[in-house]
């Protein structure tokens, strides 16, 4: 059985040596599997640096390059292109462990599953800013719970293209990515896989260190598009739209009201300020459970600001897209 590691990248070239060097590193055969770069248009030179790895690369590497279309896109021309019997999505911001491949093998050989969804966790040498953005995305106090990271989950799990996997025989009879979305494609293609009736696993082993957005700014523009994209697959299939899904727009709305109502009447401002201690002590908790998971002071410090950027630009993106539709 061999792999095909299929990676959808723009303007990445910077992630891609060290991801390139995570796989060189598996320990999984290099003649078991191959990496298919898809090249979403970039302009930094990323073509350059592939054809600079791939001269002395110990496993086989594709270079596609498109017109810039978008990451569904570009991981459905990685499938089509690939010649392996499985396929892996990872990000170009990731990085995987040595065991990832081998595991994933293992997985696959025994006949048990079609597809797969792994974590993203935060390597020891990354900033306090993305060990405080993984917390965030991955802790069951926070998302985790609704992504499933932990393998505990409020809402249906779906896998997600920074880190999952098919058979190609899926692939052959489901299509590829939607070509309409830029965040939420995976949700929607990960959707359809589990409606054909493939056998769809959480794997805890096949982990990789996701190091997301490098900025505040950056990872307010990410969730924002986010919020936008859940109401878009919503309209595809309303299942893929969940209550829990609508917390943070209506928590974003709640506070509004409060935050006008107290103006003119004391009992309101009463209800203002308790929403305020209730806030404070949510950012309280996971503040200390962020310093107990990553024991890092200033990472710990940063989970609070990140988690209010999470759920309040994750909450503007839903009541945009719901208010313009665009």
């Amino acid at each position: 059985m061999k792999l095909s590691v299929i990676v959808a990248t723009y303007n990445r070239k910077h992630e891609l040596k060290e991801l390139f060097e995570s796989l060189t590193n598996q320990t999984l055969p290099p003649e078991q599997f191959e990496v298919v770069i898809v090249d979403d248009g970039s302009t930094d030179g990323t073509e350059q640096i592939v054809h600079e790895i791939r001269s002395n690369s110990p496993f086989t590497i594709q270079y596609h390059y498109q017109e810039n279309k978008g990451p569904g896109h570009a991981r459905t021309l990685g499938m089509q292109k690939a010649n392996g019997d499985v396929f892996i999505f990872i990000d170009s911001d990731c990085i995987a462990p040595p065991h990832y491949l081998e595991t994933i093998t293992d997985t696959f050989k025994n006949g048990s599953i079609d597809a797969f969804g792994g974590p993203d966790r935060s390597a020891e040498a990354f900033s306090a800013w993305d060990k405080a953005v993984n917390y965030t995305m991955t802790s069951f106090l926070t998302t985790g719970g609704i992504r499933g990271s932990s393998g505990k989950k409020l809402a249906r799990y779906y896998p997600r293209s920074f880190n999952m996997g098919l058979r190609r025989e899926v692939f052959d009879k489901i299509g590829g990515f939607g070509s309409i979305y830029h965040y939420g494609e995976d949700i929607e293609f990960s959707h359809r896989i589990i409606k054909s009736g493939a056998r769809v696993v959480y794997l805890e082993d096949a982990y990789v260190y996701h190091k997301r957005r490098s900025s505040p700014v950056a990872f307010a523009k990410q969730v924002f598009k986010m919020g936008k994209g859940r109401v878009q697959i919503g309209k595809i299939d309303r299942s893929m739209l969940e209550p829990l899904h609508f917390v943070p727009s209506f928590s974003l709305l709640f506070f509004a009201v409060l935050l006008l109502g107290s103006l003119i009447s004391g009992v309101i401002r009463t209800g203002f300020y308790i929403m305020c201690g209730v806030i404070l002590l949510i950012l309280s908790i996971v503040f200390v459970h962020g310093y107990m998971k990553t024991r890092n002071f200033l990472a710990a410090l940063l989970i609070p600001p990140a988690l209010i950027i999470q759920v309040t630009m994750y909450g503007f993106g839903m009541i945009a897209q719901t208010i313009t539709g665009k």
